[in-house]
């Protein structure tokens, strides 16, 4: 179905997201911090349906890596997530560049849904 990337330093969160996604069909690649995804952002050449990411992380926050990378590759579709209100109240400057804010935790239907509804506003 859809190419994704997956941005999240927790493994938990990070292999329970990958699970949830990948029996909907979709083809998922991970990495664990924002710089590890910008760079397979670049490699891709922006080629990802859609980036998936944390936004506090080590390294480089999902913010600094989704506005980079927004700035580099313009159509990208990206959704972020977040357990911390302040980081979802920084989220929410980024309009026109992400889609979506996901609160965690999350159920595994909620992540699919969010990611499907993410999907079927640019199919």
């Amino acid at each position: 179905m859809a190419k994704l990337l997956i941005v999240e330093d927790d493994e938990s969160v990070r292999t329970l997201a990958a699970r949830a996604l990948e029996r909907d069909g979709h083809s998922v690649t991970i990495a664990t911090d924002g710089a590890q995804g910008l760079d397979m952002i670049r490699q891709a050449r922006g080629g990802y349906d859609l980036v998936v990411s944390d936004i506090r992380m080590p390294e480089m926050d999902g913010i600094e890596m989704a506005t980079t990378a927004a700035r580099e590759f313009p159509t990208m579709k990206i959704m972020l997530m977040t357990g911390y209100a302040d980081q979802r109240e920084r989220a929410e400057e980024l309009n026109g560049i992400i889609l979506d804010v996901v609160q965690k935790p999350f159920t595994l239907a909620e992540i699919r849904a969010r990611v499907g509804r993410a999907l079927s506003c640019f199919a």
